[in-house]
């Protein structure tokens, strides 16, 4: 399998960012690693071997995205502003350098063809997945969030301002009215999935009410509630990704 290791300066936070793609050509798939964790985490916890079969013969080309969670939700000595506008220098620096970036280069690797991205992510992963695709919905074509919650309740509990308002997707999304928006979620593959085992408490019931969202917005989705023997961990995350993968291919 051909992998890439790339460190590059993101002028969005100032600093250097790491991230490494696997295979050369293929739909392309953005990966955020889940709570607090790196780049290379879809790699260590065996989510790339996985899907190695895919990724070898070209199906697909799967960017492994760093995060800065310990720097945002999980900063637990700042006050929520402060963490907010950290986040929103991540989300500009995802939006506005690595996706383009990502757009350009399999554009190149796919004889031209120009595609849109398959964003996912299992745990914080997913709430970040969730939150972009939604943010960002011309980018993007496909979402396929594990495990996830989809407010900011789980960070700031009641605490809202603009800053935490339009990174809670449960919260804009339900106040969301711009058809055009609607219509490119409604083009696109929409996977969300829980188990319902261990330490899923919160990502059932979040998972419960982005189903109703959706279906009031007539966004057509899948979302699936594994068996009480689907905990929140990676062995049933790569379940659940060869699973969903495999019916989009």
């Amino acid at each position: 399998m051909h992998i890439s290791y790339h460190k590059e300066w993101s002028h969005s936070l100032n600093r250097e960012m790491e991230y490494k793609v696997y295979g050369l050509r293929g739909k392309p798939i953005l990966a955020f690693p889940s709570s607090g964790g790196r780049f290379f985490q879809y790699e260590d916890n065996g989510m790339i071997e996985e899907l190695s079969d895919y990724i070898e013969v070209g199906r697909i080309q799967l960017w492994a995205c760093d995060g800065i969670d310990e720097e945002t939700f999980f900063a637990q000595h700042s006050d929520i502003h402060t963490r907010m506008t950290r986040h929103k220098q991540y989300d500009q620096y995802i939006a506005q350098e690595l996706v383009p970036s990502i757009l350009h280069t399999s554009k190149m690797n796919n004889n031209s063809d120009e595609q849109k991205i398959w964003i996912t992510g299992c745990s914080m992963g997913a709430f970040h997945s969730a939150n972009f695709f939604f943010r960002h919905p011309f980018a993007f074509d496909g979402l396929l969030a594990l495990s996830g919650v989809y407010s900011t309740t789980y960070f700031f509990g009641n605490h809202m301002d603009d800053d935490v308002y339009f990174h809670s997707t449960l919260s804009y999304l339900n106040d969301l009215h711009d058809e055009n928006l609607l219509q490119s979620y409604r083009q696109s593959r929409l996977v969300i999935c829980t188990g319902q085992g261990a330490y899923e408490e919160e990502m059932i019931e979040e998972t419960h009410q982005l189903k109703i969202l959706l279906e009031k917005k007539s966004i057509p989705a899948r979302i699936d509630f594994w068996g009480h023997d689907s905990h929140h961990d990676w062995d049933w995350w790569r379940k659940q990704f060869r699973y969903y993968i495999s019916e989009w291919m």
